[in-house]
């Protein structure tokens, strides 16, 4: 049992038409074209569909492009920032954490929207120095820079030479993941000792492992296991099957 589309009067199988406003009555399964050449008053003879012949496309956006609409609200956040301090918000240089954020933030966006093909090296080494600017930024709202100096600055260039160090390793050395999970392991391990080693003279200027000491066997336990199943090829074979990789 049907009904008109228009109207709602109750329609026989074999309708073609409305006979009460004269809709023409259409199947689903069977889209005449003469019925819609029929609705839309043509008699060309022309096929004609109720839907668009032609597929659109979106343009799609490049990469630069939104490089730059991000680094615009950067600019733009830095910059208003900037001006609400200096007129409005004038009791401290609060804006210097706001503008240096931007800065670290638009540095670790160069490599991924900006300019693709710059060097890892080259990319790390930017972050790095932008960490440095951040904190150095921050030393004029803390009223004191031996933080910076003592603490700030040796942090952020060891783990800057730490991550330059895991990434030439990645790069250069046999690469698996074995092999990467030994590289990042001791990287760990090293980097934690580091942080201890640092931390604990400039707070008490006593050089003493602790909890690094820890972290660190932890991950020498994990490279001597990764070096056996490295060293060992049906060793190796077998975990990689059993893991799938």
């Amino acid at each position: 049992m049907s009904y008109c589309v228009n109207c709602g009067v109750e329609l026989d199988a074999s309708s073609r038409e409305c006979p009460l406003c004269n809709t023409p009555v259409l199947n689903p399964k069977e889209l005449n074209s003469q019925v819609w050449q029929k609705m839309a008053g043509h008699n060309t003879g022309e096929a004609r569909t109720p839907f668009p012949e032609e597929k659109g496309q979106v343009e799609t956006v490049k990469r630069k492009d939104f490089g730059v609409l991000l680094s615009t609200v950067i600019l733009a956040s830095a910059i208003t920032c900037g001006i609400l301090n200096f007129l409005v918000f004038a009791d401290s240089a609060w804006s210097l954490a706001v503008i240096g954020a931007c800065v670290l933030l638009w540095v670790l966006m160069i490599p991924v929207v900006i300019y693709t093909k710059l060097s890892a090296y080259l990319a790390l080494l930017l972050d790095g120095a932008a960490a440095v600017i951040y904190l150095y930024m921050l030393t004029f709202l803390t009223g004191s820079s031996r933080w910076f100096w003592g603490l700030g600055l040796p942090i952020a260039v060891l783990v800057t030479a730490v991550t330059e160090a895991l990434t030439l390793c990645i790069r250069m050395l046999p690469r698996s993941f074995l092999t990467v999970a030994l590289y990042l392991f001791t990287a760990v391990g090293l980097l934690c000792v580091g942080l201890e080693l640092m931390i604990g003279y400039y707070l008490a200027e006593k050089i003493a492992l602790r909890w690094s000491a820890v972290v660190l066997t932890v991950c020498v336990i994990l490279d001597m296991a990764l070096i056996t199943m490295l060293s060992r090829r049906r060793l190796r074979n077998e975990v990689r099957r059993r893991l799938h990789f």
